[in-house]
């Protein structure tokens, strides 16, 4: 069993390296479909890319419920770094999540279980982060919507295969719906709920 001496640190430099990591995330928010990349400043539990690591330890804490899949939620060591360096409360209630840590794409649930925000409060949703195998490589995307001039292209190699497909949810939904954060190793792709992408493979 890991003991807290023996868990992966967290920042060494917690205020720049916080800085500059969510400078990247809101990077990848304003520019959806660019690739930003994350100087990676922490150790990583079993199970976590160092993206996601320094994501988590940037914007998690006690005030954000945190949602796991169960390859994640049954790592002793993701969950005692977690409380360690964040403090956010893992919940087993998706619905009430503001994050949700897929580890594994295949695990992913519907889109449906997480949080949607209401119509006061379109904000109260879940951010779903999702560590993908590149982000580089793989199938073309199209990205159209907010923030892209025209449209961008993306290339990806993601589980599920059909995430975009799934998240047609948010059409209907806006201002309501899931933002998505695409994580591969330290790079990340963000994808608003206000984005619409189509797969340009033949």
């Amino acid at each position: 069993m890991t003991t807290i001496a023996e868990l992966p640190p967290g920042f060494a430099d917690k205020v720049l390296s916080a800085q500059s990591t969510f400078r990247s995330v809101m990077d990848a928010m304003a520019r959806p479909g660019s690739v930003q990349r994350i100087v990676p400043g922490a150790g990583t539990p079993d199970r976590m890319m160092r993206g996601t690591a320094a994501i988590a330890l940037t914007l998690f804490d006690h005030d954000t419920p945190l949602w796991l899949d169960t390859g994640m939620a049954e790592s002793t060591d993701v969950l005692k770094w977690l409380k360690f360096h964040t403090g956010a409360p893992v919940v087993q209630d998706s619905s009430v999540a503001s994050f949700a840590l897929i580890g594994d794409g295949a695990l992913l649930p519907a889109l449906e279980r997480f949080a949607l925000g209401t119509s006061e409060y379109p904000d109260r949703s879940t951010t779903v982060i999702l560590q993908v195998e590149s982000l580089e490589a793989g199938r073309p995307f199209e990205l159209r919507g907010p923030g892209i001039d025209g449209v961008t292209m993306l290339q990806a190699t993601i589980t599920p295969h059909d995430l975009f497909e799934r998240l047609r949810i948010n059409e209907p939904l806006f201002p309501r719906g899931i933002d998505v954060v695409l994580v591969a190793d330290d790079a990340l792709v963000a994808i608003p709920r206000t984005i619409r992408v189509v797969s340009k493979e033949s």
